[in-house]
C-alpha cells in the first residue's frame, strides 16, 4: 500500500502542475510576434499590468530597473519582455537576470535580449535590470503577459525613454561659451 501511496504522490507531482496550471514545459512566447506558442484568448482590454522603468533617460551601458507588476490581485504566470526602439521590431539590449522568477532569452543570436518566467508560479510583480547598448534611439519596453492558459495581453508598453547624448560623445554640440582674444580693456 505504501508503494502504491509513494508512485500517486509523485504521478501527482510530476504531471498535475502541467495539466491543471500554465505548462511546465514547451510554454514559449514568440520573439517576434510575443504570442504565446499556445491556443488562448488574446484579451482586448485595458491590461491589468504596467511596465514602471526607473529611468526616463538612458546613456549607453546605464542600467536601468525594470518592473512589471499586476494592478490588482490578478497576478500572472507567463510573460516575455523586450525593450525595443519605436516602431522596431527587434529587441535592443541585454537584461542582466536578477530575480528568481526570471530567465533570460536569446532573440535575434543575442543572448538575454529578452527576459521570460522562470517557472509557472503565480507573480505580482518581476524586477530585472536593463543594460543600454550604443547607438539606439528612442524605445519603450514590451511585454506579453500570460494571466491563465485562458487569457493574455499582448503589447503591453511602459513610457518612451529617450537616448542622452553626451557633447563629448557625439561631437557634434557646438560651445556656447565665447571666447575673446583681442577684447579691449
Amino acid at each position: 500500500m505504501r508503494r502504491h501511496s509513494c508512485f500517486v504522490f509523485l504521478f501527482c507531482g510530476i504531471f498535475l502542475p502541467g495539466i491543471l496550471g500554465f505548462p511546465q514545459t514547451n510554454t514559449s512566447i514568440d520573439c517576434d510576434s510575443l504570442l504565446p506558442n499556445y491556443e488562448g484568448e488574446r484579451q482586448t482590454s485595458a491590461p491589468p499590468y504596467i511596465i514602471a522603468v526607473s529611468f526616463d533617460n538612458f546613456e549607453p551601458g546605464n542600467e536601468i530597473q525594470v518592473t512589471l507588476e499586476a494592478l490588482r490581485d490578478v497576478g500572472f504566470k507567463g510573460f516575455n519582455l523586450q525593450a525595443r526602439e519605436i516602431d522596431g521590431d527587434v529587441p535592443v539590449g541585454t537584461f542582466k537576470i536578477t530575480d528568481p522568477n526570471t530567465k533570460g532569452l536569446e532573440c535575434h543570436n543575442m543572448t538575454n535580449s529578452a527576459v521570460s518566467h522562470a517557472n509557472s508560479d503565480v507573480k505580482q510583480k518581476i524586477t530585472t535590470t536593463w543594460i543600454a547598448p550604443d547607438d539606439v534611439g528612442e524605445l519603450q519596453f514590451i511585454a506579453t503577459v500570460v494571466q491563465n492558459l485562458e487569457n493574455f495581453w499582448v503589447g503591453i508598453q511602459s513610457k518612451t525613454l529617450t537616448p542622452m547624448h553626451s557633447e563629448s560623445v557625439n561631437g557634434t554640440a557646438k560651445s556656447k561659451r565665447k571666447v575673446c582674444f583681442d577684447c579691449i580693456c
